[in-house]
């Protein structure tokens, strides 16, 4: 069976009622479930975290590579502006996917950049619910 880790970063414990016109009315709660039917039918093992908390989640990906073959991972704002999570992701090794609910590049100018992407095999963003079962389903593909 493959064990997959999903992150979801700061703020997403908020979705469905944080910015609906930018993230949509989804609830963590509902990516949670298609994330893990996509699993169920692929024969794999997720474990979910949510962290507002940057170390929590470079905490979380160092010990990642010995447990699981994989991370889907929404770093949220930290994309933008944590490198201690890019180095995270590189130093383990751990093959990783990048999503989004929304397009960066359709965003804010600061939003326009991602430390995340150059250490991740791919991205998937601006599909909202869509790109993180696209996305778990491409990780699930390469693994």
């Amino acid at each position: 069976m493959k064990k997959i880790l999903v992150i979801h970063g700061p703020n997403l414990d908020l979705l469905g009622q944080r910015e609906p016109a930018v993230y949509g009315k989804v609830t963590l709660k509902q990516i949670n479930a298609a994330l893990k039917k996509i699993a169920k039918k692929r024969n794999a093992a997720l474990t979910i975290k949510q962290s507002n908390h940057e170390g929590e989640i470079v905490d979380l990906i160092g010990k990642a590579k010995s447990k699981f073959a994989g991370l889907l991972i929404n770093p949220a704002a930290y994309t933008h502006t944590s490198v201690a999570v890019r180095d995270a992701i590189s130093g383990s090794g751990i093959l990783t996917v990048e999503v989004h609910l929304s397009n960066i590049y359709s965003r804010e100018e600061f939003r326009q950049k991602s430390l995340i992407s150059p250490v991740a095999k791919g991205a998937v963003l601006g599909f909202g619910l869509k790109s993180y079962t696209l996305g778990l389903e491409a990780l699930l593909d390469l693994i």
